[in-house]
């Protein structure tokens, strides 16, 4: 079910989607050759609980870390790793979502340690903000770059056809446009979501598509747009770890993410930094 946000539930979750931007911005002075990305996830994981607030990959559905950390030919949702080591040219996509809600550090603390594998729960009435950038390590190709310049395109031009009365394929329309006049691929099987009191809710938002299609926006609605673009061919496999996704033909993939509320007159972007 799609909900409508109040403004009570807007004021808990723009603080929540300021607290996963201000993270990304943290990070970025971190990315550099020979960081591991579980020490990128470390920080991220410190400064989140630091604010109050809870990192929703934590455990959720298992998943082992506190953020998404996905090295070029990873399409999304990398594990972070002592054994990674970043390199020059790399790029590498870091997707953070906090969860803000009526709990502090200690409250956070006292749940770790009873139950460290278990996925935050939802009593504590919070809601969640979600956002993902994708990083150079160093001097990159001209081909990483541009790659990663169409992808942020890619979001902006899907978040710009947001509106009150707009329709969600309008979205994905747009995004697979910009990417395919690049030359690049959609991913198919990875979508944006609603969010909020839910870490993934209704609508799903596909980034390619038909305008004009499916469901009619609504003001209140909030939801991710995050496409993932590839140089390659859009096919893609998950590894052993049953997370990890990467493309088949081992391609560079970008990816950016905002967390969007449709409003009366257009979109609000609630991570922007």
């Amino acid at each position: 079910m799609v909900t409508i946000k109040t403004e009570e539930d807007l004021k808990i979750m723009r603080e929540a989607c300021k607290i996963a931007a201000e993270t990304l911005n943290i990070i970025e002075k971190h990315i550099e050759p020979g960081i591991t990305t579980i020490e990128l996830n470390k920080i991220c994981h410190d400064y989140i609980l630091s604010k109050d607030c809870y990192p929703s990959p934590y455990n959720y559905k298992g998943f082992p870390k506190s953020i998404c950390s996905s090295v070029n030919d990873v399409i999304c949702h990398g594990i972070p790793s002592a054994k990674h080591k970043l390199k020059q040219g790399d790029i590498i996509n870091i997707d953070v979502t906090a969860y803000k809600g009526q709990f502090t550090k200690e409250d956070i603390d006292a749940f770790l340690k009873k139950s460290p594998k278990g996925y935050f729960p939802n009593f504590f009435q919070g809601f969640h903000g979600d956002t993902n950038r994708t990083y150079y390590v160093g001097k990159v190709s001209p081909e990483a770059k541009k790659l990663v310049e169409v992808t942020y395109e890619c979001m902006m031009k899907g978040i710009a056809t947001v509106k009150h009365g707009s329709k969600i394929g309008d979205i994905g329309s747009a995004i697979q446009k910009y990417a395919e006049s690049n030359k690049y691929s959609v991913v198919r099987e990875f979508t944006g979501h609603g969010i909020g009191r839910k870490f993934h809710e209704e609508p799903t938002v596909l980034h390619y598509g038909v305008e004009g299609t499916g469901m009619t926006l609504k003001k209140g609605m909030t939801f991710t747009i995050e496409p993932m673009i590839n140089i390659g061919k859009y096919n893609m496999k998950i590894l052993k770890d049953d997370w990890t996704a990467v493309t088949v033909d081992g391609s560079l993939s970008a990816q950016f993410e905002h967390t969007i509320l449709v409003t009366d007159d257009g979109y609000e972007i609630l991570t922007l930094a």
